[in-house]
């Protein structure tokens, strides 16, 4: 984990409480915190999801997590950043990664947090296994 101030940035096998890192990363000046929770589905291509594990090279993740949120605080207004990502058992409904912005104003939080999640999704070595009724299989890409 890092955590300094403004900043948190993790890798767990525990579940993940977004809110409450959300209230303690709020600021007096902040009027905005944008939250955003990957969580397990019931289903992928058509095919019922029983659950899914994720798995990661977790020193390289955690060292691009810090590096999604570096660039977030230099390229946005913002006043703090969170990137929490599980690996491990995730059934239907868990979440698997959490994004949380907070700052003076929305459209700075709503857009460092979309371009976090979706940086994270192209560089960050974690992999998601989906297990169905019938076979399991690793997902490629974007999920």
């Amino acid at each position: 984990m890092i955590n300094r101030p403004g900043e948190l940035y993790q890798i767990t096998r525990e579940p993940i409480d977004a809110q409450a890192i959300a209230r303690r990363l709020l600021r007096a000046a902040d009027g905005a915190i944008c939250v955003f929770e990957g969580v397990v589905r019931d289903h992928s291509k058509g095919k019922r999801t029983l659950y899914l594990e994720y798995e990661g090279y977790e020193p390289m993740a955690l060292k691009k997590l810090e590096e999604i949120g570096v660039f977030v605080r230099q390229a946005w207004d913002i006043g703090t950043i969170a990137i929490v990502h599980r690996l491990g058992h995730m059934e239907i409904g868990e979440t698997s990664v959490a994004v949380i912005v907070t700052s003076s104003h929305r459209r700075a939080a709503f857009d460092a947090c979309h371009y976090a999640i979706d940086r994270l999704k192209k560089i960050v070595p974690i992999w998601k296994k989906e297990f169905f009724e019938d076979r399991e299989v690793w997902v490629e890409g974007p999920g």
